[in-house]
């Protein structure tokens, strides 16, 4: 972590038009999650303001501490100064508009203990040969998790890159402008940072928030009349009250992560019996899935990564893999006092209290659903991911690789460096050419020597999982983000639609994705 003392934390202020501009060198500190009154905490709400189709906000970026009841003081990167950062609340057809305010210290020459990185030119980490080591923990950028826009320009575009001011005590600030297509789903999504590099620092010391698309499913009058619940999952990796950067492969391997909702550890949520609510379940972490379970309450999924169902599908249990979503209808059971576990009794994430007069709340039948079918392929690919021990010298002896068709080549075979390349990213290399209307069958398998947890994330455009382990599911399902089992594999459909421009696909264990697990895609014409 770049150095910085505790008092020095940097606190926004408002700005100008202009790139830099002056900042305060007082501190800030904010109470986690903290709400009003004794109720569920819930972020902070931003939404498009009645009959303007448009929502313009700023973010800022800075060192805050925070005090985190359970988890003590905490310094760490934050957005608006909360873990996690303002729920932000569009319709289809909005343009959101932010502001993003970079007011983190300059990045040091040297970014990190790998003796191989060199900030010369010729060794640039974002687009050298060395780009898949971890660097540049305090530059960001944005990428809105799961939502179908642009992925160029100034939209979700994850090739910029939000600099911090090399002037101390100023900040500099940048644009994005999402604008949400009219015929956008309803759902629930997410933001965070997705600078190659900086990613897993950022998000595991809680830079992350919930993006609600509103529309058809939440006018559903059982719906309607259900308490609308944010649950954002965040995974802080604790020592000494700061985030460590990854500066070395093992950093976080021997800190136990702190997992917290809306900010805060083992919140208190209350339902009467009989009440039904609509929870957004986000798992806003970078290394750890979660395999959510609640006895004595009923649970009905009634969407997946943002993608309404057709109708309600009890369950008693799920997996949620690091950037999923799941939209929940829970329905209080018997009076009592119950736990919400993320993988075992051991991981409470939140405790649910029964209690109160008993209700009588209906479920919906039916759903706006998106159909779960599309047309027989034409196309086919098949990815691997693959990691190695120890292929490299250096603090990043692991290699972390997708193979198959489009694989990275060798960067430079006569130089001896291929490996430094070799199924890993390459910012001048397009892996996958994919082109608008075509269905096609993808493949993905993981046959991981070791690190085998790998989620594959896809931007800018859902597919539609239809097996698993070569088992058909008996309905298939919409994800943009999806488990792929240790020594298995799975299988889905695509057709990209409406925007064309590089993108990308990875594993969302973020430290993985970080070294190299990661692709580029170009939707064409």
């Amino acid at each position: 972590m770049t150095a910085l003392s505790r008092r020095g934390v940097l606190k926004s202020l408002p700005i100008a038009a202009g790139a830099v501009v002056a900042a305060g060198a007082t501190g800030s500190h904010a109470v986690a999650g903290r709400t009003d009154d004794d109720s569920f905490p819930q972020p902070e709400t931003r939404g498009t303001p009645p009959g303007t189709g448009r929502l313009a906000t700023e973010l800022t970026v800075r060192f805050t501490e925070l005090e985190i009841p359970g988890a003590g003081s905490v310094l760490t990167r934050t957005y608006e100064g909360t873990v996690p950062g303002p729920t932000l609340r569009v319709r289809p057809g909005d343009s959101l508009e932010i502001t993003h305010i970079n007011a983190l210290p300059a990045n040091g020459g040297t970014t990190h203990a790998d003796t191989r990185q060199d900030t010369r030119r010729d060794m640039d980490p974002d687009t050298g040969p060395h780009m898949n080591v971890p660097h540049h923990f305090n530059t960001f950028n944005l990428h809105t998790h799961g939502l179908h826009v642009d992925p160029s320009g100034e939209s979700d575009n994850v090739f910029r890159a939000f600099e911090p001011s090399d002037t101390p005590g100023t900040v500099t600030t940048y644009r994005s402008t999402v604008d949400v297509p009219a015929d956008h789903q309803a759902g629930t999504f997410w933001y965070h940072p997705h600078h190659h590099g900086s990613t897993a620092t950022q998000l595991l010391g809680g830079m992350g928030g919930v993006l609600v698309v509103e529309g058809d499913v939440d006018e559903v009058p059982e719906i309607a009349a259900a308490k609308d619940v944010v649950v954002c999952i965040s995974e802080l990796k604790l020592s000494g009250g700061r985030v460590p950067d990854l500066t070395s492969h093992g950093v976080y391997d021997e800190i136990a992560s702190t997992f917290l909702v809306n900010g805060v550890k083992d919140p208190v949520l209350t339902i009467a019996p009989g009440e039904v609510q609509r929870w957004r379940i986000v798992n806003a972490g970078a290394l750890s899935a979660h395999f959510l379970s609640l006895g004595g309450q009923e649970m009905h999924q009634i969407a997946c990564d943002g993608i309404t169902f057709t109708k309600p599908v009890a369950t008693t249990g799920l997996t949620l893999p690091m950037g999923g979503r799941v939209d929940l209808l829970v329905r209080g059971g018997m009076p009592g006092t119950y736990r919400l576990t993320g993988g075992g009794p051991s991981r409470h994430l939140l405790t649910v209290v029964v209690t109160g007069a008993a209700r009588s709340m209906a479920l919906p039948a039916e759903l706006p659903g998106r159909p779960v079918v599309l047309p027989e392929p034409t196309r086919s690919r098949t990815l691997i991911f693959r990691s190695y021990e120890n292929a490299f010298s250096g603090a990043f002896p692991n290699a972390y690789r997708i193979l198959g068709d489009g694989e990275t080549p060798p960067a430079d075979l006569r130089a001896g460096r291929g490996d430094l390349a070799w199924g890993r990213l390459s910012s001048g290399y397009t892996n996958q050419r994919i082109r608008l209307g075509e269905v096609e069958e993808w493949t993905v398998v993981n046959d991981s020597r070791s690190h085998s947890h790998h989620p594959f994330h896809l931007h800018t455009n859902h597919f539609l999982l239809t097996a698993v382990d070569n088992r058909p599911l008996a309905t298939p399902v919409w994800h943009d983000t999806v488990a792929v089992p240790p020594n298995g594999s799975i299988t889905f459909r695509l057709r990209a639609e409406d925007f064309t421009g590089r993108s990308m696909l990875h594993c969302h264990q973020l430290q993985h994705g970080d070294e190299g697990m990661m692709q580029i895609v170009d939707y064409v014409n």
